[in-house]
């Protein structure tokens, strides 16, 4: 392919498409946002999210066989074993579009107050903030400034 034209591209294995397969619902999300935030355990992530038993199962599990999570167990004195989600570095990668998620939803649509949660560097304690920078280390503060180009992946649509 030489000159780009989106329309002339194959959406059959395109990468986005694919990230929404796995983490497009909104349960999902919800759980993943949970997990990064420490709650670990099926019956916190439950009780705190309000999420269905059933859906809550089969999330996680969907999570864990895509490599998101990991199940560790654990046993309260006097109980049986269960376990706690952890993420892998695979769940870890999405961190950075959660927190832009979030930082949009702040944006856009948080109360008069102000966002309800705020994602702080543990050293320094300042705000974290996500950022799109080119390999080059050029920070794009406008959408505008990216172009799309056909990538080694690229096949002609039908």
């Amino acid at each position: 392919m030489s000159a780009f034209r989106p329309i002339e591209v194959s959406t059959e294995n395109c990468s986005l498409m694919r990230t929404l397969d796995v983490v497009g619902d909104r349960w999902t999300i919800v759980v993943l946002r949970e997990v990064f935030v420490g709650i670990r355990r099926f019956e916190d992530i439950r009780r705190h999210t309000g999420v269905p038993r059933q859906v809550l199962t089969n999330r996680l599990g969907r999570l864990v066989d895509e490599g998101l999570l990991v199940r560790e167990p654990y046993r309260e004195p006097g109980a049986r074993e269960r376990h706690e989600y952890r993420l892998t570095p695979k769940g870890l990668d999405l961190q950075p579009a959660m927190i832009a998620l979030t930082r949009w939803g702040d944006r856009h649509l948080a109360d008069a107050a102000g966002p309800p949660v705020e994602f702080r560097h543990r050293e320094c304690g300042e705000e974290v903030r996500t950022a799109t920078v080119c390999a080059a280390g050029h920070v794009l503060d406008d959408a505008r400034e990216t172009r799309v180009v056909a990538g080694p992946g690229a096949r002609p649509s039908a």
